[in-house]
């Protein structure tokens, strides 16, 4: 369990790479605001690796960190970028899953109980990731509409999820 603890460490250090990485294509293609949403998601991905971090020290484990691959840095245009996050946040909700099988398997209680906020978190993340997917689909074909679009995330702070 504790491997598998870490292995999933990496992985959301990994996520927020990669939304950092694409949150870097957008500043460099004149639109903060995707890019502010981005660097908001990316933070988050740190706080949930933080949270392995610390769940693996408080059951007396080791934390082990491992390489960070380097991210892709291109996308053909925005579609693209949204299309991979949906698909990245469903492998990141299966492997989260595989955790849960794990602890279950494991008959690991408390590391059980530790991963149904993931669970949960990752509801969350893909249900948000399609929404924001069906957004920039609609502003393909639109410059104002992604412009507004650009506008909204470049308001966006993290904190409206939370509130939900």
């Amino acid at each position: 369990m504790e491997q598998a603890l870490n292995d999933q460490l990496n992985a959301e250090m990994q996520s927020g790479y990669l939304y950092l990485s694409m949150a870097t294509y957008f500043e460099d293609n004149d639109l903060p605001g995707f890019g502010n949403s981005l660097r908001v998601h990316a933070e988050e991905e740190l706080e949930h690796a933080m949270k392995f971090y610390d769940y693996i020290l408080r059951k007396g484990g080791s934390v082990v960190l491992q390489a960070i691959d380097e991210p892709k840095r291109d996308w053909k245009d925005v579609v693209e970028v949204y299309e991979e996050i949906q698909e990245h946040e469903e492998l990141v909700t299966s492997l989260i899953h595989d955790l849960v099988d794990l602890s279950i398997e494991l008959k690991d209680h408390a590391t059980n109980q530790f991963l149904l906020w993931f669970v949960e978190e990752q509801v969350e993340e893909e249900e948000l990731a399609a929404e924001d997917l069906r957004k920039v689909k609609m502003s393909v074909n639109s410059p104002e509409l992604l412009f507004l679009l650009d506008k909204e995330y470049g308001e966006f702070t993290g904190e409206e999820e939370e509130e939900e």
